[in-house]
This record gives C-alpha cells, sequence and structure tokens, in this order.
C-alpha cells in the first residue's frame, strides 16, 4: 500500500510540476534551495549581531554577486554595518574591597546600572558609606502592597548622594535568598536609569565559614571601589546589492534577514523553558529568498527606467535596527526614490484561500491604479497605512510610497516550529510574480507621488489605553523618543511631536518602551493626567487625556 502511496504522490506532483514553465520550476527550485540554507540550525536564527547572522549575510552577498549586483556603499561593499546597542556590562576593572576582602566579579557582588563609574575609589570613613539593608527593609514593607524595593534603593542612592556620601552599599543575605527560593537582585543590563553620581553596589553577605564576607567591618580603609559600566553593543549587518540603470530615480525592494537566534532577546513566543533554535523559515528566510530570486530577474530584465537597490535588513526583529539606519545613511539621495517593496512572511499562502495582505495602499494614489482588488488568483486584504511592524516603516517616514506584502500570521509565529518545509514554495512564486507585474507596469510609469496615512501601532497590544506615539526602538538615551505621533490620538492632541523624548506619565517615571509600557497600563481610558518631556533642551509638561 505504501508503494501505492508513494507513486500517487509521485505522480501528483508530477502534474503539478507540468504547470509550471521550465523557469518557474528553476525559480522554484532555487526558493527551495535558499530558504532551507537560511532556515537550517546552523545558522542558529539568524540572531543580529551572531555568528549565524554572518552566514547568513555571506549567503546573500554570494546571491547577489552571482546575480550580477554590486555594492552600494563608498566602498563599494555589499554590507552595511550598524551598532545594535543592547545597554550596559560590567567591565573586568570592577572591584570592590570592603574591610580588606576582595568580592569576586559576578559572584556575590555587582554595581547597579544607575552606578557612577569610579576607579580605586578609597573611602576611609565609614560614614561616607550609606547602608541598605534589604533584610529589615522588607520586613518593614511586609504590609506594604505598594512598596517597591527597587524604586525604593534608587531613592535611597539619591538621597545619600544629597546627603554627601561617597557609596552606597545594598547588603543582602545569602540566607534570605535561600528562604525566598529566589533572588530578584540582578544586574540590568537594559535599566536606563541615569548614574546618580555615586557608586551603588549589591552585596550578599554569607554565612560564617565561607570565604566570603560574613558582616561588614569598619576598618580602614572601610572601602576600595572600582566600577567600571561599559556600553554592551552587538554590530548587525545590512546586504545591499545595486543595478544601476544610470536612471535618475530609483527603487527599492527589501526584506529582512534577521531572525531570533535561542530567544535572547525576550521576542519569543516559545512556551517551554529550554532554550531552541528558531529558524525562522516565514520569518523571514521566505521575504529574503524572494528578494535574491527578484535580484536576479531585475539584472536580466528590460526594466531600464530606474535603478534597482535591493536590502537585506537585519535588526527587524530589535525594532527596524537597520531600515531605520539605512534611511539615515543611505548612500543615495531619498529624494529620488520612487517607492518601496517590503516582503515579510511571505511563505505560508493558504491554498484554499489565497489571502493576501498588501499594506501601504495609501501611501500613494497610484497604488489603486496598479493593484486590483477583484484579482482572479489572490484574495487581496488591503491596509492602507504606510507604517506597521517591518521595514517598510522607515521608508515611509521619509515621505517614500510604500508596499508591504505578507500571508499572514500563524500558530508558528515566533516560535522554533517555524521551518522550512511548511513553506509553500508555489504560493511564494505566484507573489513574486506579482511583484514583478507592479515593476513592469511602474517601469513604464514616471516617479509615484505621495501621500500620508494614518499610523499604527507596531504591534500587538493589550493595554487599556494608548498614547497614540511610534517609538523610536533604536534610541539608546533615557526615556522614549517618538518616532511618529498618530493623527486625532491623545499625544497629538496634548502636543507632542516627533523627536520630543518622553520620561514620565503623571508621577510614572521611566527609563524606555518596557518601563513606559508599565507606566502606560496604569491608566484607563478616560482618565487624564501629564506627559513630561524632553524637546531638544527644552523640557516639557503637558496635560494629555486617554
Amino acid at each position: 500500500m505504501k508503494y501505492i502511496l508513494a507513486a500517487f504522490i509521485l505522480i501528483s506532483q508530477s502534474i503539478r510540476a507540468q504547470q509550471l514553465s521550465k523557469a518557474d520550476i528553476k525559480v522554484t527550485e532555487e526558493l527551495r534551495a535558499s530558504i532551507n540554507y537560511l532556515a537550517d540550525d546552523k545558522l542558529e536564527g539568524r540572531r543580529t549581531g551572531s555568528a549565524g547572522e554572518k552566514l547568513a549575510y555571506e549567503f546573500i552577498v554570494k546571491e547577489f554577486q552571482k546575480a550580477g549586483l554590486v555594492g552600494l556603499t563608498s566602498s563599494k561593499s555589499f554590507l552595511q554595518p550598524f551598532d545594535v546597542y543592547e545597554g550596559k556590562e560590567i567591565n573586568k576593572e570592577t572591584s570592590v574591597i570592603l574591610g580588606g576582602k576582595l568580592k569576586q566579579l559576578y559572584r556575590d557582588f555587582f554595581p547597579f546600572p544607575y552606578s557612577a563609574n569610579v576607579k580605586n575609589l578609597t573611602i576611609d570613613d565609614e560614614t561616607d558609606i550609606a547602608y541598605y539593608d534589604i533584610e529589615n527593609i522588607k520586613r518593614q514593607n511586609e504590609n506594604n502592597p505598594h512598596f517597591d524595593i527597587k524604586d525604593d534603593i534608587l531613592n535611597f542612592s539619591k538621597k545619600a548622594l544629597s546627603e554627601g556620601k561617597k557609596s552606597v552599599i545594598v547588603k543582602d543575605k545569602a540566607q534570605r535568598i535561600a528562604q525566598e527560593k529566589q533572588n530578584e537582585f540582578s544586574f540590568d543590563g537594559k535599566d536606563k536609569t541615569p548614574a546618580i553620581g555615586i557608586p551603588v553596589i549589591y552585596l550578599i553577605e554569607q554565612p560564617t565559614g565561607n570565604a566570603a564576607v560574613e558582616a561588614i567591618p569598619a576598618l580602614t580603609p572601610a572601602a576600595l571601589i572600582s566600577v567600571s559600566l561599559i556600553p554592551k553593543v552587538r554590530t548587525g549587518h545590512n546586504v545591499i546589492g545595486y543595478i544601476n540603470n544610470s536612471a535618475p530615480h530609483t527603487i527599492i525592494l527589501g526584506a529582512h534577514y534577521d531572525h531570533l537566534g535561542n530567544g535572547e532577546d525576550h521576542n519569543s513566543l516559545h512556551a517551554g523553558k529550554t532554550p531552541m533554535i528558531h529558524n525562522g523559515a516565514d520569518d523571514n528566510a521566505s521575504g529574503t529568498a524572494a528578494l535574491i530570486e527578484l535580484g536576479k530577474w531585475l539584472k536580466k530584465s528590460a526594466h531600464k527606467k530606474y535603478n534597482y537597490v535591493l536590502i537585506a535588513f537585519s535588526g527587524e526583529e530589535l525594532g527596524l535596527y537597520g531600515s531605520k539606519y539605512f534611511t539615515e545613511h543611505p548612500g543615495i539621495d531619498l529624494k529620488t526614490v520612487n517607492y518601496m517593496i517590503n516582503m515579510d512572511m511571505i511563505g505560508r499562502l493558504n491554498d484554499s484561500t489565497h489571502g493576501l495582505t498588501i499594506g501601504g495602499y495609501g501611501t500613494s494614489p497610484y497604488w489603486s491604479k496598479l493593484i486590483n482588488t477583484n484579482d482572479t488568483y489572490f484574495k487581496i486584504n488591503l491596509d492602507s497605512s504606510g507604517s506597521g511592524p517591518s521595514d517598510h516603516t522607515s521608508f515611509y517616514r521619509k515621505d517614500i510610497p510604500v508596499l508591504f506584502f505578507f500571508t499572514g500570521s500563524h500558530k508558528d509565529y515566533h516560535k522554533p516550529s517555524d521551518d522550512a518545509e511548511k513553506i509553500n514554495y508555489r504560493g511564494e512564486l505566484k507573489i513574486i510574480h506579482y511583484i514583478q507585474d507592479i515593476i513592469a507596469r511602474t517601469n513604464k510609469m514616471d516617479k509615484l507621488s505621495f501621500t500620508k496615512t494614518r499610523e499604527v501601532s507596531m504591534g500587538k497590544s493589550s493595554f487599556k489605553v494608548s498614547m497614540g506615539i511610534m517609538p523610536d526602538y533604536t534610541y539608546s538615551g533615557s526615556g522614549v523618543m517618538v518616532d511618529g505621533v498618530s493623527e486625532n490620538k491623545a499625544a497629538q492632541k496634548a502636543g507632542v511631536k516627533t523627536g520630543d523624548v518622553l520620561t514620565q506619565l503623571g508621577d510614572h517615571k521611566f527609563t524606555d518602551v518596557q518601563t513606559y509600557m508599565d507606566a502606560l497600563n496604569k491608566f484607563n481610558k478616560g482618565e487624564s493626567t501629564n506627559v513630561k518631556l524632553k524637546r531638544g533642551k527644552e523640557e516639557l509638561i503637558l496635560p494629555v487625556t486617554f
């Protein structure tokens, strides 16, 4: 029976193959080869700045070269590196000597992220040290539901600075940690709280008999402290290929090739506790493979009215790092760009519904003339907005018409199960043909005009209220930089502008996007408060109603 079934499958595949031209069969095979490589375990999920990203960009560069594309940067390289600021990390020079006993780095002490950097700070008088006893403070506040010990430590440290103290030592006990079976204290390099001016050290006192300090003695020097917190930076790489037709205007095609690695950046939806490779076949090896095939087609095509820039972005999963960097360092005049097409997750076309979402429909009046909503094959779902959770947003914000192709989310989204065998290769081929048709038709047209559209959220939200801003996820300072403001939303009505840096909502201060969202969740629809922000060197407080 199994041999009959196998024969039937082979016959069915043969019949389906006969429906494709030899050229289409070749493209389908190349799509499969590209996605299988990019989504292979050896690339370890293509996390931005990783060895897996390097394998991926080396593959894309070779494919661009084979297609006849050239580099765009001043050095004619295909690679455009950019930094991803991840916060702070503890440099090996950090050390603490208390009463002559050295605390080993990363073992049972660390500086808080807002600790000042100091080198060999000698404290002879123990009264110059402010001690914060975690066990006692927690006991005193055990019936206070509003008590936040981490905020209390920060406020205690600021008060110590104002009183002229030279350092803060936050004392904890190994016994308390053992009893509670957890330790809520660890070095948080992503904490963007500004340095307060003195070192703030967390230290665990060990019980008698251990080599570490059992109590802090008042010896001279009372302390010798060195703190060195340095920026933690990794480097991502855009891959840029160029087809120069000596034309006055340029069309940009893009797709991000990075993915989640093993979920280290906490953007995975995997429920398990064991780290697993996220291969990202649909997200977005599918778009990257299509980009490569479009590069081959364009180089051989007769469409010479425009130049073409093809970009495989990295850093998209972290917040559009790569595309934002390119739009700020483009290597071409963005005013000469006709439009940008972005392909993100185009590998799961449903064979029954043929549903295809096309975003950016409202960014040019000409898209309505080029996109037929009554397509004979695709069931097209249009989204007029030029912004959204993918790289076309960076180009829309530069007043460039965009289109965004997407076959929809699925149960494998941001999970280790997004693998190559689940890709609909013939469906992706159909989408490539659709994009080729748009390119061919615009080859006969002049540069498209641009129109602004509504702003949409960068992701799913369960919040009760919304400010109506688009955060700049690449901003490395303290607070949340506004990268876009939605019309008729709370932020616009309050007078918030693009470029403002928000720092506080009501009594709730925040230092980054995560703590901003925590603050936002404190409010209900209809409530009013104040938003504190920085606009250049000016600090403003604006009334806002949700």
